[in-house]
């Protein structure tokens, strides 16, 4: 048991400190810093400090996790933060559905189960890093640890489940386009209202749903925007929110 615990310090460690880094560090993460869900939280002025803030404590604590001697409080230290890191998921998810959390970087995709997934396994390590002794860590269940938590973010789709999908395409040949009438509506305005060309959007859309088509391989989903009309094309293939296009056209 002892050897579970004293892994757990390494794995939270090494994550806080990505994910630190990356807050303060990452170019895009300061450019897209108002498309989070923080954003909504302290105001689109304040997110790139408050990112700041936060990541500087991640990397407080990954340090406090890494040095010696190995206490009880630092496991407590890591399991409030991650605690934390849930409540803002659940805020996320209820005032920012369409937003993107921030945790790793910056990209479109929302707040899913693969986040709280993400946040719960923090947790319960941290939790168990509260009965860690001085000892040897289990170095495969460490990597085993690092794995599933990089599995589970979505930040790093485009460097592994991407491909691989386009591997698997590769080998069984391209997909066709389904008939329109197999692609239920629903589908596509989930991966319309995913999508930054809805979030650049949507405060100008006043409307629900008018009208929608499909042409092309494409589903047009027409909105009400002010005094204009908003298009958008959404691909009846694919699940990639960042393929969706938008277009504003004058009544």
């Amino acid at each position: 048991m002892n050897g579970i615990a004293a892994t757990q310090p390494y794995v939270i460690a090494l994550f806080l400190a990505w994910a630190g880094l990356m807050k303060l560090f990452s170019r895009r993460m300061r450019v897209q810093a108002g498309q989070t869900a923080l954003a909504r939280l302290v105001g689109a002025a304040r997110a790139v400090p408050a990112l700041r803030i936060v990541g500087v404590a991640e990397l407080a604590v990954a340090a406090v996790l890494l040095l010696p001697p190995v206490s009880p409080w630092e496991g407590a230290v890591a399991a409030l933060l991650s605690a934390g890191f849930l409540a803002y998921l659940t805020y996320s998810y209820v005032a920012a559905p369409t937003a993107s959390c921030g945790c790793l970087g910056a990209h479109s995709k929302p707040v899913d189960v693969r986040a709280f997934a993400r946040a719960g396994l923090l947790l319960a390590a941290s939790l168990l890093a509260v009965l860690a002794e001085a000892g040897p860590p289990l170095v495969a269940l460490g990597l085993a640890e690092a794995v599933a938590l990089m599995a589970l973010s979505a930040e790093l789709d485009r460097y592994w489940l991407t491909p691989l999908r386009q591997l698997r395409v590769r080998l069984h040949g391209p997909l066709a386009v389904p008939p329109s009438e197999h692609v239920p509506l629903g589908a596509s305005l989930h991966l319309l209202y995913r999508s930054p060309a809805y979030c650049s959007a949507s405060a100008q859309i006043t409307s629900d749903v008018q009208d929608t088509w499909d042409e092309d391989g494409l589903r047009f989903v027409v909105f009400g925007a002010r005094e204009r009309t908003a298009v958008f094309a959404v691909p009846l293939t694919g699940n990639d929110p960042s393929r969706v296009l938008v277009t504003l056209v004058g009544a």
